[in-house]
């Protein structure tokens, strides 16, 4: 079906768009980008809600750019392609997630990781950048979005939309690096941080095979992080208890962790050659380690950066073979402030979709 069959004549959407750092969301018409024959407009029909959302309304890892709209776990149907568009058609049941755009002229992104392209200019955010054109990008906190065919992912039919929009920021950043380092059969996997992201991981590594341990500095989400799926947990304060797992553990997945964090108990807990994954962004860095420490654990330190396309579609179809579903709770759209405001008291369990 050609873009010409299916346009209104309409450039503009709704979004629920912040003014200022702390200002509330307020509903109002804004432009979309210029059209190309390399883009897909989607129906917003269900965004997640992201941490990330919240560091870039509350400025928290620096200067915003208002107005803004934020919201980069986007599913909806497609309403319009361009003609070059090969990946999805009008009808369609789509997603788009934290990336919008890439160069797809450096090295990166010729070797399949457009998402670590190195073009500042080129790497499109897919809300707080700007496209080629100058025009703001803008996320799904919205009624609609634009943007590049090459973000943009068909959801598996045995998949509702619901469940599908979490998976494109929070379900790829913890897929990829699980995938990435091997994990499967025989794999011994610690989730540190039993929440938005670290429920992912549990997922994704019980999907894969492995033997999961929940691991919190509390014991408060014990029993949470069991009905997920964990086989043990860890009260990682207590130095007794991590003692059961010294030099046990193949992977770490690092989604969150407090101010006061060491590597050394965790360097404790890996085998060797093993990896500790970090896909946390904190306010605070990371403290140094000794040199000594991480010569004779030897273990890899990785970071990753949401997805690739590629990683994303083999995640979809992963989650559609082993059925792996996200914990969601739903919000209306137009009750977004009330749904932020129950974010930021961490009342999540585990991420809240918005829906149109």
């Amino acid at each position: 079906m050609s873009a010409t069959t299916t346009y209104n004549g309409n450039d503009t959407f709704h979004g629920w768009a912040a003014s200022a750092k702390g200002a509330p969301l307020v509903l109002q018409e804004m432009t979309l980008k210029q059209w190309t024959e390399d883009d897909v407009e989607i129906k917003i029909s269900h965004c997640g809600m992201c941490g990330s959302d919240d560091h870039y309304l509350c400025e928290s890892w620096g200067p915003s750019t208002y107005p803004c709209v934020v919201g980069h776990e986007i599913v909806g149907t497609v309403t319009r392609v361009g003609k070059n568009v090969k990946y999805v058609k009008v009808g369609d049941r789509a997603g788009v997630g934290a990336q919008s755009g890439a160069c797809q002229r450096c090295e990166n992104c010729l070797t399949g990781n457009p998402n670590t392209c190195s073009d500042l200019k080129g790497f499109i955010l897919t809300y707080g950048s700007r496209w080629p054109c100058g025009t703001p990008s803008y996320g799904g906190y919205a009624d609609k979005w634009r943007g590049d065919q090459h973000f943009v992912f068909k959801v598996p039919d045995n998949m509702t939309n619901e469940i599908a929009a979490t998976f494109f920021c929070a379900g790829i950043t913890t897929y990829a690096p699980l995938k990435r380092t091997d994990v499967k059969a025989h794999s011994v996997v610690g989730v540190m941080g039993i929440g938005g992201l670290g429920h992912y991981g549990v997922l994704w590594a019980k999907a894969m095979g492995a033997k999961v341990i929940g691991m919190s500095h509390s014991d408060k989400k014990r029993d949470v992080a069991l009905e997920l799926g964990c086989d043990d947990y860890i009260v990682t304060s207590d130095k007794e208890d991590r003692k059961r797992y010294f030099k046990k553990m193949t992977h770490i997945l690092c989604t969150g962790t407090s101010p006061d964090f060491q590597w050394e108990p965790y360097f404790d807990l890996l085998k060797v050659n093993g990896h500790f994954i970090n896909v946390s962004l904190p306010k605070w860095d990371f403290p140094p380690f000794h040199t000594y420490d991480i010569l004779k654990n030897q273990v890899f330190i990785h970071g990753s950066a949401i997805g690739s396309p590629n990683e994303i579609r083999e995640m979809l179809k992963f989650a559609a073979e082993k059925n792996v579903r996200p914990w969601i709770q739903k919000y209306s759209m137009k009750d977004v402030n009330k749904a932020m405001e129950n974010f930021r008291a961490g009342k999540p369990r585990f991420r809240f979709v918005l829906e149109n």
